[in-house]
């Protein structure tokens, strides 16, 4: 058997239609620019961008059983390891219909009656192997592995987008790294700010809380460090924003591995996010470590923020701006 790569990962693997028009999506109707069929998927997407960076990742999802399976053949063209993915004649991906618009901002239709999640029997021999695990919402079908793995030392790094009840409930409580869409957070929290969101969300267990909120930056919080922050965005030109969450997490992860504190692994994503989003579809950006580097290193790279109050954010809502100071 192969080794068992760093990071594993189960969740959403999916086929996307992907159709880019000349208008923003706000107009309601544009011209057809271009028309793509492309893989994807938040788990799935996350690992390949560990692979293309330079890490060692494994799909441990439900995947189909013939070896011709689209997927499964994606999966190992890009440089994921599938051998210790549970197989099923009746698994199969999440079919997508995505509308991309001319300010890159998309619409996502999707169809999920797959099998998601992974064997509730999984080996703790395979996960224990492992240094993380990326799970997204599909994983509150398997919460007694995600519980295993948290038990046997992997970080949990979740990426939730929405919300089942208590059982995702649970799911966000076994993650001890949460990177969560800024909006699912409000819904989630009740609150409005980021710096509330960031403290509603703090547990004794937690290991880092991070908000993404686009072309704002992100908002974070990590164990052991003083305050609150908030890391403005990279001005890139922006093509093609599908993808760039889950590109966000799988880099995490990798500095996750490389033993970066909570500032490092937020600027390495955050710079890996903003790469992706250069390029038309999910994966055809993914940055490799190189490019990544070359942007951190790059004059106008941003410098993170101290969030001073919670207040409500200004960039949504100015009228009641939240003060931030420059460290």
């Amino acid at each position: 058997m192969p080794t068992v790569p760093s990071i594993l990962g189960f969740g959403a693997i999916a086929i996307d239609d992907i159709v880019y028009v000349d208008q923003p999506l706000s107009a309601g109707k544009g011209k057809v620019l271009q028309s793509a069929r492309a893989f994807g998927g938040n788990v799935a997407t996350a690992l390949v961008a560990v692979a293309r960076l330079g890490g060692s990742a494994g799909f441990v999802g439900w995947l189909g059983s013939a070896a011709d399976d689209a997927v499964l053949c994606d999966l190992v063209a890009s440089g994921v390891e599938t051998a210790f993915a549970p197989r099923h004649s009746n698994a199969r991906p999440v079919r997508s219909r995505i509308t991309v618009g001319s300010d890159g901002e998309r619409f996502i239709a999707y169809d999920d009656e797959a099998m998601l999640g992974t064997a509730p029997d999984f080996p703790d021999e395979i996960l224990s192997r492992a240094t993380v695990l990326i799970v997204d919402s599909y994983a509150i079908g398997s919460l007694d592995v995600v519980a295993r793995a948290r038990d046997l030392g992997l970080a949990i790094l979740g990426d939730i987008e929405w919300s089942s009840g208590p059982a995702t409930e649970r799911l966000i409580g076994l993650c001890d790294h949460l990177i969560l869409p800024l909006g699912f957070a409000r819904i989630a929290t009740g609150r409005r700010s980021p710096a509330e969101i960031l403290d509603a969300l703090w547990l004794p267990s937690r290991s880092a809380v991070v908000l993404t909120d686009g072309g704002r930056g992100v908002y974070y919080r990590g164990r052991g460090e003083a305050g609150l922050w908030h890391l403005p965005p990279h001005q890139v030109e922006v093509v093609d924003s599908t993808g760039a969450g889950d590109c966000f997490h799988g880099a995490y992860a990798l500095a996750l591995t490389r033993g970066a504190d909570t500032a490092g692994r937020v600027a390495f994503a955050a710079a890996a996010a903003a790469h992706s989003i250069t390029g038309r579809g999910g994966r055809e950006a993914l940055p490799t470590d190189d490019q990544v580097t070359e942007l951190l290193a790059s004059t106008n790279a941003p410098s993170p923020v101290e969030l001073k109050h919670a207040r409500l954010d200004a960039a949504t809502e100015p009228e009641l701006s939240e003060e931030i100071s420059r460290r």
